[in-house]
């Protein structure tokens, strides 16, 4: 069965909700506009490249019924599209959470958090070297959380809740697209790259890649806010 607009519609899911509120006179997220354009499309790039790569050497690839036939290299033009659509829906989840609690007791907590994530990661990262999936992605986030602890970021703590808020939508959206609610899923993954482990049919690295899309383009938006106020 073709569906091609099944992708496109996860992207305008995930985008639209946060979109319109950003204009709601308790939220205005729109004056935060300035400060998430540029950290999202730099990481936008960096996931564009690795995305190329791992779909040229097959560690995934697209199911051509599923999406709309319009291709950036080796990419469906909704590949493109979900590294702006879930960003933004998690930066602005974020900035809420930012903007009406006030988790300051927590910084030790989400510091604790932070050394064990990055023990987990490297242990099974570098145990795993031959799934290329994993090894990459959970060796690159223990790297950033490394980076990210040695400056004592502030704001790991906020990061957590959003993470934890996000993971329904989350399990909705990257679950249509790894095929739980359709006869057909839009991604299809090589199993000999990754732990084989499924979330229902999401593959257990999906969550981690997730992490460090959305903590790259929250730490780049901090610091464009922060810069912004000195």
């Amino acid at each position: 069965m073709r569906d091609q607009y099944t992708y496109l519609l996860v992207d305008l899911f995930c985008f639209v909700f946060p979109f319109a509120f950003s204009f709601h006179p308790r939220f205005r997220f729109i004056t935060q506009w300035k400060y998430f354009t540029v950290p999202c499309l730099t990481a936008a790039a960096i996931f564009l490249v690795w995305d190329a790569i791992f779909t040229h050497i097959g560690v995934w690839s697209f199911n051509p019924n599923r999406v709309l036939g319009v291709y950036v290299y080796n990419m469906p033009l909704e590949e493109c599209l979900f590294f702006i659509a879930i960003p933004y829906a998690c930066v602005f989840t974020y900035y809420c959470v930012d903007r009406y609690i006030n988790l300051t007791a927590y910084r030790r907590a989400a510091s604790a958090l932070t050394i064990l994530l990055i023990l987990f990661l490297t242990l099974v990262g570098a145990t795993h070297l031959q799934q290329l999936y994993t090894s990459v992605t959970f060796l690159l986030l223990a790297a950033f959380l490394t980076v990210l602890l040695v400056q004592r970021a502030a704001y790991l703590a906020t990061f957590y809740l959003s993470f934890i808020i996000i993971l329904l939508p989350f399990f909705i959206s990257n679950g249509i697209l790894t095929g739980s609610f359709i006869q057909e899923p839009v991604v299809l993954y090589n199993d000999s790259q990754n732990l084989g482990i499924r979330m229902f049919t999401i593959p257990f690295e999906d969550t981690f890649y997730g992490m460090l899309l959305l903590l790259l383009n929250i730490s780049g938006y901090e610091y464009a806010r922060r810069k912004a106020v000195k």
